[in-house]
């Protein structure tokens, strides 16, 4: 009977091209299991057959868990002290293990066995195409639509399946069975019961993708794609740079009489593509974002992580474009956010901000208007610049001497100190409930507290705009921020 096991495993091995571990392995769990049938109890059963001999013994096995955890499994499980009494130095989820009789092969249910084996090559077989497939390092996969169901569109490259889901596919395109496709390859499940890699056409990776076929200078090193933003089907930016000063970035993407340009665009249902160039400069690469827009001026503010771009009555449609589309993919692109405003709204937010922080200087400063306007017409717009600027640029203005400066420096750098303890006093009176929240920062309480917000249940009674108000979140962040605060709310 032995011999037979070893012909069995060598025969399927062969045929089905999987290595004979796989069959050892699943003729071990088929025997496992048609061991388990000859007990009443539902018993932990692990088979062991020698590779050489063909020969299998069969175990009983006891996980070792916790003394204080209990035994939740009483036929399967052991405490440690229990065990330790067997086996000394065992330790928590090692098993005990006792030698029971085995089942004779020719006993087991022949065709439960031979299902369990043929599942495990088949996933055996399937991985391995899988593996085979991935070792080539494609990130496209181009195949035929092999047939459609309620998720999407099966795709077929060979022998490897993949699924292209609708809301991965080009709005308005309309793909049937047979059709050749290419897609991004976007994730890989191995787990999953179906297809286990999933396609992209609408993430900017397919387009970066698309260009890189097209323009081999991209494969050479001498162009590259930094950036990408797409509104699928309808519009595209792609920011591109030239490590050789004797390339054209922009007309290589665009080809010769846009050969290589349109090639992209009618793969991607003839979606319109702006190609800028990127700069390491934000505020430039911003401008060349917005293109075609003209630009008249842009406010950078580091901490918010946004422009605030000028722009004449003429640009102004043209910058924002259809629904917000322009302005929306450049931001996407650049990573910044961008606000879009004419001269004369720059300058009423710029006369708010100015009256802000004129006020700040006053009070905090005890100075008089004109000393305040000195300081913001300087660009001082903080009691930290004032405090911390080496003293030889307060210097520079012309209207304070040596004692001005240093008085305004020590009178900023006191009020500094006297916020920092009232915010430490009031940091001190938050629940530690609010301060352990997911996603909470020493910062955020600060704010918060500030605020008399001071308790989760207080920050989970705000409303989504009132928090962006009093910390300045993005909105994504505050609804995630009040989501974990009222989550006790329904656990």
């Amino acid at each position: 009977m032995s011999r037979e096991v070893l012909l069995l495993v060598d025969a399927l091995a062969r045929e089905k091209n999987v290595e004979k571990e796989v069959v050892f392995s699943s003729l071990e769990i088929a025997l496992a299991s048609a061991s388990k049938k000859c007990f009443i109890e539902d018993l932990d059963v692990r088979v062991s057959i020698n590779r050489e001999s063909g020969d299998h013994e069969t175990f009983r096995r006891w996980l070792v868990v916790p003394d204080d955890a209990g035994l939740q499994e009483p036929d399967k499980q052991i405490l440690l002290f229990e065990a330790r009494e067997q086996i000394s130095d065992i330790e928590v989820d090692d098993y005990i293990e006792e030698q029971i009789e085995s089942v004779e092969f020719g006993r087991i249910g022949a065709q439960a066995a031979k299902q369990v084996i043929l599942q495990k090559i088949r996933d055996a077989e399937r991985e391995q195409i899988l593996n085979d497939y991935l070792e080539r390092g494609e990130p496209m996969m181009t195949g035929t639509v092999k047939r459609v169901d309620k998720n999407g569109l099966i795709v077929e490259s060979g022998k490897v399946e993949a699924l292209l889901r609708r809301d991965q596919m080009i709005p308005k395109e309309n793909l049937r069975t047979g059709d050749r496709v290419r897609g991004y390859i976007a994730k890989v499940d191995r787990v999953a019961r179906g297809p286990q890699i999933e396609l992209s056409r609408t993430c900017p990776e397919f387009l970066i993708k698309l260009f890189e076929n097209e323009v081999p200078e991209m494969e050479q090193g001498l162009l590259e794609i930094k950036a990408a933003a797409r509104d699928p089907g309808i519009r595209a930016k792609i920011a591109v740079v030239a490590y050789d000063k004797r390339v054209d970035p922009i007309g290589t993407c665009v080809g010769v009489r846009g050969t290589r340009v349109t090639a992209v665009r009618n793969e991607v249902g003839g979606e319109a593509v702006d190609i800028v160039l990127w700069s390491a400069d934000p505020a430039q690469f911003v401008i060349g974002a917005l293109a075609p827009a003209q630009v008249q001026s842009i406010v950078v503010d580091e901490n918010k992580h946004s422009m605030d771009v000028v722009v004449d009555e003429e640009n102004l449609a043209i910058s924002i474009g259809r629904n917000g589309q322009n302005v929306r993919l450049a931001s996407e692109l650049t990573g910044w956010q961008i606000n879009i405003m004419t001269s004369a709204e720059s300058e009423k937010k710029q006369e708010q901000e100015a009256s802000l922080v004129r006020e700040v200087f006053m009070q905090k400063l005890d100075v008089d208007e004109e000393i305040a306007d000195i300081l913001i017409s300087e660009g001082f717009g903080s009691l930290e610049e004032i405090a911390y600027v080496p003293v030889a640029e307060l210097m520079e203005i012309d209207a304070f001497d040596e004692g001005t400066v240093n008085e305004l420096r020590n009178r900023a750098r006191d009020t500094l100190l006297t916020m920092e303890l009232v915010k430490e006093e009031k940091t001190a009176e938050v629940s530690q409930d609010l301060f352990s929240l997911e996603g909470m920062t020493s910062e955020l309480v600060a704010r918060l507290a500030e605020s008399d917000i001071k308790t989760r249940d207080a920050l989970a009674e705000l409303a989504t705009d009132e928090l962006i108000q009093l910390t300045d979140l993005s909105e994504d962040q505050a609804k995630s921020l009040i989501l974990k605060a009222r989550e006790h709310w329904f656990n």
